[in-house]
């Protein structure tokens, strides 16, 4: 709380807030009182009617930092140190400790206390406060609320993931746009993943989920700059639009614990609540990333499973499910995209093998054309990349290496999907949170299904005769070219399109 903005604000208060940068332009509008007496009879929330500006004069925006952590031991020290070297230093800083088992507590009391820094002449001050919540059955949900309540009265809360650094002007950047556009209700940075790891595995899945976010992220600014989901790893938050949603939506705090994407499920919110969902043109955060199997597959599941919950009722609280959301467009282009993924390939490798088995194959160069569109965009991909490494263009070049990860990905999309169907009422933070740990085996599981259905076909394949493996061969490839050719269309067109200076 401060005594500058104290308090819990109505959502029809105008308050003219200025970024602390010395890039900051000219106030566009002058700084009068805003006249609200034509609004006062319509415009309501929480059953009061709208009063007079609580300001008539501009002041500096204030931003409350929350770091939610679990068993963050070995990020959370870089975690602060990139945001004490920030060139707009948060105004508050609180670390927001739950379930946590390692020595997360004991580093970040390290950085306890008032911290103070002078860029360009204008000296910043921020204090950094530990909260260890101990045992939270709300688990990151919990420790987001938790922070909330911390930071009312302040303007803006970023939400850091604690293991996420920041590029060192990420702050100034996202409270400029912010206080740009009053418009904007959640602003997110451009994310990409920590590229310094070792050993092949690591470094193959690095990779992968470097291209995967960087196809995420340009899709997003290639829409206007609207955000699908406002994550986690480093969003900055109009606080007025998170009580907005919370009276919208009679909720105690903006994040709930029935979905199992809570950044998503509060993004579509606050669209719903007429604010807008960006994410920043420049702003940068460097996201830990998922080093192995098993914690990959955690975390993709939980990830794919929620945003399928909110297409359709789902099985935990009032998840009324919103298939035709503006912001889950992009989530459907992904499901769909994906199918296709899965129905091409595997479709592809049936058929080859049918076909070899009965010397009926027979190559034509045509087939070519999808796995080189795909490279090309992959190599686009990756030169569009503002950090891009070797390894990145190599990736994308070789081809094999964004197949093999393609695959993975497939697995994932294949589990979610099954336990959504399936209706298995799982916690997926445990199960993240157990595979991050090296515990589960549930990663192995598409590969077992795959083995098994390849088992199946093979096994009614040879008990068919030589006449009805023909007609399938006829039915099948015919098929398959459709689809192919449909997928080649969408790729083409991805390749081609501008990406108007963006860099991810």
């Amino acid at each position: 709380m401060t005594e500058s903005s104290p308090g819990l604000r109505r959502a029809t208060d105008r308050q003219i807030l200025l970024p602390r940068s010395a890039k900051a332009g000219p106030l566009a509008l002058p700084p009068a009182v805003p006249q609200l007496h034509e609004l006062e009879a319509v415009e309501t929330i929480a059953g009061e009617i709208a009063a007079a500006a609580t300001s008539a004069t501009p002041r500096n925006a204030t931003i409350s930092c929350i770091i939610p952590c679990y068993n963050e031991q070995d990020t959370i020290a870089d975690v602060l140190t990139s945001l004490l070297a920030q060139t707009r230093l948060p105004d508050i800083i609180h670390v927001i400790i739950n379930n946590t088992d390692d020595d997360t507590p004991e580093i970040a009391r390290r950085f306890e206390g008032v911290h103070t820094r002078t860029v360009k002449g204008e000296e910043f001050v921020t204090s950094v406060h530990v909260h260890d919540m101990g045992v939270n059955p709300d688990k990151k949900v919990g420790a987001l609320n938790y922070g909330y309540f911390l930071s009312r009265g302040y303007d803006y809360i970023l939400g850091v993931d604690g293991d996420t650094t920041l590029a060192r002007d990420a702050v100034e950047r996202l409270e400029l746009e912010m206080t740009d556009d009053p418009r904007i209700g959640g602003l997110s940075a451009i994310y990409s993943i920590d590229k310094n790891r070792k050993g092949l595995m690591a470094r193959f899945l690095v990779a992968g989920q470097r291209a995967q976010f960087a196809a995420f992220n340009m899709d997003n600014l290639l829409r206007g700059r609207n955000m699908a989901v406002l994550g986690g790893q480093c969003s900055l938050f109009n606080m007025r639009a998170l009580e907005t949603v919370m009276v919208r939506h009679y909720q105690q705090a903006p994040w709930v614990r029935d979905s199992e994407v809570e950044d998503s499920k509060l993004s579509l919110q606050i669209k719903d609540a007429g604010f807008s969902t960006k994410i920043s043109a420049t702003a940068r955060a460097y996201v830990g990333p998922m080093t192995n199997l098993r914690a990959l597959h955690g975390q993709q599941v939980k990830w794919n499973f929620g945003a399928i919950d909110l297409f359709w009722p789902g099985q935990r609280g009032d998840s009324k499910g919103q298939p035709l959301h503006p912001n889950l467009r992009l989530r459907w282009f992904e499901n769909i995209s994906m199918a296709f993924n899965i129905i091409s390939r595997l479709g592809f490798l049936l058929l080859l093998v049918a076909a070899l088995s009965i010397d009926a194959f027979v190559f034509n160069p045509i087939w070519l054309i999808p796995p080189a569109i795909a490279m090309l965009l992959n190599l686009r991909l990756a030169l569009s990349m503002k950090d891009k490494s070797a390894s990145d263009i190599l990736y994308a070049a070789l081809f094999i290496p964004a197949e093999l990860y393609m695959f993975v990905r497939m697995g994932h999309f294949v589990s979610a999907w099954a336990q959504f169907l399936a209706k298995t009422d799982q916690d997926n933070w445990a199960a993240q949170a157990n595979a991050e740990k090296g515990k589960g085996s549930a990663y192995v599981m598409p590969l077992v299904v795959l083995l098994a259905i390849v088992a199946g076909a093979t096994f009614a394949w040879t008990q068919q005769s030589v006449g009805v493996q023909s007609a399938i061969l006829s039915l099948g490839w015919p098929m398959l070219y459709i689809a192919t050719i449909a997928q080649s269309v969408f790729m083409l067109r991805k390749l081609v399109r501008r990406h108007r200076g963006f860099a991810v």
